[in-house]
């Protein structure tokens, strides 16, 4: 069985737009920035055997808001530059009922399927409680990007830090991190 980083998209890879304490995605490709450490984070848990699943919720879409093609666009881009397996993005609004929007475990599990993932030994990444959420209901060990949004906390994760590049030191076992 193989081994994953499921990874929220916005304010994990790249930096989310926050207004008035929340956060959004970015509107275009311009306003794309790829946040410190990504890169050596992201090539360490790659080079270290993870697979790496972007699993990003866009409801945006849905809402008529982001035309499809720059969600996609935005992940094209993303996929060249980092070492990312692949992109799972659910386009559903909260009312849509998909199992692909987080915080259902949907695409976490039918990845698991697809590729041979060991749920158990594989986590879960996120900036927000839906992140979080998924990762718990899928079986995963969960991360907390704590960027103090104004909005709804996680209630559960493994544990708490502020950046990926701190997560995947977490992963790799390179620091010994107190559970939160």
């Amino acid at each position: 069985m193989r081994k994953a980083v499921f990874l929220d998209r916005d304010g994990v890879i790249n930096r989310a737009m926050v207004r008035n304490g929340k956060p959004y995605p970015p509107a275009n490709i311009n306003e794309v920035e790829i946040l410190p450490g990504v890169s050596e984070a992201l090539a360490a848990l790659h080079d270290a055997g993870f697979m790496l699943i972007v699993v990003t919720n866009q409801p945006d879409v849905a809402r008529g808001t982001t035309p499809k093609a720059v969600v996609e666009e935005i992940n094209h881009y993303l996929g060249r530059c980092l070492p990312i397996d692949e992109f799972r993005t659910c386009y559903h609004d909260g009312d849509d009922g998909c199992d692909c929007r987080k915080p259902l475990p949907g695409a976490l599990l039918a990845a698991a399927q697809m590729h041979g993932i060991d749920l158990n030994e594989s986590y879960m990444i996120g900036d927000r409680w839906r992140d979080t959420e998924s990762g718990v209901r899928a079986g995963c060990k969960t991360i907390f990007i704590d960027y103090g949004y104004d909005e709804q906390q996680p209630e559960s994760f493994t544990f708490s830090v502020k950046s990926l590049k701190e997560a995947s030191t977490i992963i790799l076992g390179e620091t010994p991190y107190e559970k939160y």
